[in-house]
């Protein structure tokens, strides 16, 4: 029964993640946002604290069962290995825990944050590994991201977790996974725990051949639970019933009279700042005249790339940005786009080559689970500066569209004593940084006016 609900909750919380990526229509999210603001490090960056205690909570009572529950990617993991167990059953053994590279990992990890690598960490980080993959691999017809390295990365990472999973289960969760690691130094002293009554087994070895985690020693009779996800396997297998899951002060003696598990471990702290600031590269857009290619439009060169609304400034979207590509998917102007620099790799970041951003669209405030786009009003989001117009002059063609598709009339048309036309004046008092103007400006190859990003947001 106990494996009969955790594989019920699982499949719920599963496909509510993947439906948050999957769905365009944007009708399903609000029914669904829920599954992506429970989990572990999207929680810690947005502070949400409710959810950390709650998790650490779960955690202490249950064990591991975040990694089978609640995880997208280890609940992925638990779907290849199902069918890997169809080729070939019974196909697991126990192996020492490689505590070294895990827990080496897992420091290399907080580093990463700690230094304002974001978004190198954000690679094995489980929701952001999931999210890429759904959001790209899995969207059928869908909105592919339009940096190709977020492709690569996510289908290397599909791949790479895939074959783990088929050949050896749980074996990314708990060698790769920082997130498996933390929780599994809770896991260690949590009060309900799966347990072996040497008295009653009789060293058939079914339980640890069936254990995806490869945590189960038949030899001692132990189970490392660390590593063990709380995923009943060995529960459903044991046939003489040698096996239980109940609270750690009900734990069998063995035939020596000595108890199974008595370990107790040290709990670990982790701090997690980011302060880096990155520039922008988008995809550039061929156009065709109908008779010869024209010159390419090319992609301004921003000083301070632009962060939508509800960022509160560059530092803050870095701090907490887990580079999950939820917002990029659920954009409707496809103006959020994942950045291609190694230092902000996959972190998204605002470029106008496709549409600019509606003063009314608050969308990816809404759906930002780790507090890098705080959620923010409508009203507020139409008067909140993200960015500034620059004009280039000696780029402009005088054909007035930037200052008519200006939504916040700071651009106004002046004459000017070096140019045979009128030429734009930004009030930069008014101006929001939509990138209306830079969306609409049709001077080829360079733009006549473009977004700068500013570093920290502020009232118009």
């Amino acid at each position: 029964m106990l494996r009969k609900i955790r594989i019920a909750a699982a499949a719920v919380i599963f496909t509510a993640v993947t439906l948050l990526f999957l769905d365009f229509t944007g009708i399903i999210h609000p029914w669904v946002s829920w599954a992506a603001k429970i989990q572990a490090l999207e929680a810690a960056l947005a502070l949400n604290a409710a959810v950390i205690i709650l998790l650490l909570l779960l955690t202490l009572l249950f064990g591991r069962v975040y990694c089978s529950v609640i995880c997208p990617l280890g609940i992925w993991q638990d779907i290849v290995s199902h069918f890997g167990g169809r080729r070939k059953r019974n196909r697991f053994h126990f192996r020492k825990e490689r505590k070294w590279l895990r827990y080496s990992i897992l420091a290399v990890f907080i580093l990463l944050l700690a230094l304002g690598l974001n978004s190198i960490a954000a690679l094995i980080a489980p929701y952001s590994a999931f999210g890429r993959i759904a959001s790209t691999v899995f969207a059928p017809l869908g909105k592919w991201a339009t940096s190709p390295a977020t492709v690569i990365v996510a289908a290397v990472t599909l791949v790479a977790v895939s074959i783990m999973a088929w050949l050896a289960g749980r074996l990314w969760c708990n060698t790769v996974c920082p997130v498996g690691t933390f929780l599994g130094i809770f896991a260690k002293i949590s009060i309900f725990k799966p347990v072996i009554d040497t008295n009653k087994c009789n060293g058939c070895t079914l339980c640890a051949r069936n254990c995806k985690a490869s945590c189960i020693n038949p030899a001692e009779h132990r189970i490392d639970y660390g590593r063990c996800v709380a995923c009943m396997d060995c529960l459903k297998n044991c046939r003489q019933g040698a096996i239980a899951y109940k609270p750690f002060w009900n734990m069998p003696k063995n035939k020596n009279n000595e108890a199974v598990d008595t370990s107790r471990r040290r709990f670990l702290a982790a701090g997690l700042m980011l302060a880096s600031a990155a520039t922008l590269e988008a995809k550039q857009e061929k156009v065709s005249s109908g008779i010869a290619m024209l010159e390419d439009k090319k992609v301004p060169a921003r000083e301070t790339p632009v962060k939508p609304a509800g960022s509160v400034s560059i530092k803050n979207f870095s701090d907490h940005c887990v580079s999950c590509q939820l917002c990029v998917t659920k954009c409707p102007s496809s103006v959020l786009v994942p950045s291609r620099r190694l230092e902000t790799l996959m972190q998204p970041e605002m470029s106008f080559e496709k549409g600019f951003c509606s003063p009314t669209c608050t969308t990816c405030s809404s759906v930002c689970p780790a507090g890098a786009i705080k959620p923010i009003a409508k009203e507020d989001k139409a008067s909140t500066r993200v960015g500034h117009a620059v004009v280039i002059r000696q780029n402009c063609i005088g054909c007035t569209l930037c200052e008519k598709k200006c939504p916040a009339g700071a651009i106004t048309m002046v004459e000017a004593k070096d140019s045979k036309h009128k030429i734009p004046a930004v009030n930069t008092e008014r101006c929001i940084g939509c990138g209306a103007c830079e969306f609409n400006c049709p001077a080829k190859p360079q733009k006549a006016i473009y977004i700068e990003g500013n570093s920290i947001h502020s009232i118009a």
